[in-house]
């Protein structure tokens, strides 16, 4: 009897502790120093937004590679957990559409950005950034796209739910903080976790067209919560697999046909 009592109180103290570190589990916030983006992308500046706490936060505003006739359609960029500007800088170099402005932040906590990571923060983070790319002088407000890699799902979801959003792209996109906790901690009660990172729900509010991006080897995140997820999405939506892609590799193994259906997605030409 003592034994199991004393099992069952190790138990506790195990729960207690993981209910109470639940965000730096979640949120491990990497850091990193901001790039130069003249020297490593030949262009852009360096940008920072201030949070209402007054959390400052680095980022990169990058204008077209090829502008066009007219304002440029921005795209907003949200990377994945464990990911900086400084580490997935030659990813958004080779990736972004050519006639599209783009934006990306570090979220709070990450890279060079102040603070500490919280799920508000993040989404705090990605409505600043859409409101400081809308405001940019030579930038459609009309035609700005958002795009999220895992973790940065969650951001962009709610960014284009928040926001009227021109398109929506999600790559490797979970369910819930809820579902992705049920398959990697099992022994803990669902009803304990306190992040909701709900991309099922928020989606429905989402009413831009939806493009997924899912590898068909991801087992981080199952292929099939990137499935439910665009199958949630109330308008217009596509569903593309990336064979043979884990969770980390849809940029490599996807190359140029990924790019080519980001790059249509977002019609930089128009």
């Amino acid at each position: 009897m003592t034994l199991i009592l004393g099992l069952f109180a190790a138990y506790l103290a195990v729960l207690l502790l993981l209910w109470s570190l639940q965000e730096r589990i979640t949120f491990p916030a990497p850091r990193a120093a901001l790039p130069d983006p003249q020297r490593v992308v030949a262009g852009g500046e360096r940008i920072e937004l201030v949070m209402r706490d007054e959390t400052r936060l680095a980022g990169w505003f990058l204008p077209p590679k090829e502008p066009g006739r007219g304002p440029a359609p921005g795209l907003l960029w949200f990377y994945g957990n464990g990911e900086t500007i400084g580490a997935i800088w030659p990813v958004i170099r080779d990736f972004r559409p050519a006639g599209a402005a783009l934006l990306v932040v570090d979220y709070p906590g990450y890279g060079a950005s102040g603070g500490r990571a919280s799920e508000a923060g993040i989404y705090e983070a990605g409505a600043l950034a859409y409101q400081a790319l809308a405001s940019r002088p030579g930038v459609d407000s009309k035609r700005i796209y958002v795009y999220g890699r895992s973790l940065g799902s969650a951001v962009a979801t709610r960014t284009a739910a928040d926001y009227p959003a021109a398109g929506l792209i999600l790559e490797s996109p979970f369910t819930s903080a809820r579902e992705m906790a049920a398959r990697t901690y099992r022994i803990f009660p669902l009803f304990l976790v306190r992040l909701k990172l709900d991309n099922l729900g928020t989606i429905r509010r989402v009413h831009c067209p939806v493009l997924v991006f899912h590898g068909t080897a991801d087992l981080l995140v199952p292929m099939e919560m990137g499935r439910r997820v665009a199958e949630a999405a109330p308008g217009q939506k596509e569903f593309v697999m990336i064979e043979g892609a884990g969770h980390n590799e849809t940029y490599d193994v996807g190359g140029k046909a990924y790019r080519d259906k980001l790059w249509s997605f977002v019609h930089p030409a128009r």
